[in-house]
């Protein structure tokens, strides 16, 4: 099997594709989509979410340091895609796909209550890196879905049916091939 040389770029596929709502210091707010977000410390709990500056929730970042990451499923699907070509500047998404928006407990952009889990962030630092800037963020409350909670008290994520997106294209999750350390375990 040969390698072709490809031109530089961003390769790290798949990604989750996550709904961020936002909030604004007068108390609007909007729900965007992003691809570039991801899990960079366990402790403290960190994240990462990178946006254009051009993008109409930026500002409303900026001006509050706080974010909302929503997870996704094959029921939020459309909802993904729209709130990642749709502009806030342009539509109220929360109306147009039928959202309820669900008021955070440590700050004030509001969670989708749609979603299975809600991550509430604070951003810490923001990176400038180019055509994004990073808005690195602690981790302040994250709300689950209690109809995706075991006996036991575990989340099963699994059950809500998360999509990651690859190429421009949006992919559900398929079959668990293992746990954390199965390589090793003895049988």
């Amino acid at each position: 099997m040969a390698k072709i040389s490809f031109k530089p770029g961003n390769m790290l596929y798949p990604l989750p594709a996550v709904l961020v709502s936002v909030a604004d210091r007068d108390g609007n707010t909007n729900i965007f989509t992003v691809a570039w977000a991801g899990t960079i410390c366990t402790n403290p709990p960190m994240v990462s979410i990178s946006v254009r500056p051009s993008r109409y929730s930026h500002h409303m970042i900026t001006e509050t340091g706080a974010f909302v990451i929503n997870l996704t499923t094959r029921e939020l699907a459309f909802a993904t895609d729209y709130c990642g070509v749709r502009s806030g500047r342009d539509v109220n998404k929360w109306e147009a796909l039928r959202l309820t928006p669900v008021p955070s407990q440590e700050i004030e952009a509001p969670g989708i209550a749609q979603s299975p889990v809600n991550i509430e962030c604070k951003v810490e630092r923001v990176e400038r890196l180019g055509s994004h800037d990073m808005f690195i963020a602690r981790v302040a409350a994250v709300h689950v879905d209690d109809a995706y909670m075991d006996e036991k008290g575990s989340f099963l994520l699994a059950q809500a049916q998360p999509i990651v997106y690859s190429h421009g294209a949006y992919f559900a999750l398929g079959e668990q091939l293992g746990k954390f350390g199965y390589s090793i375990r003895k049988r």
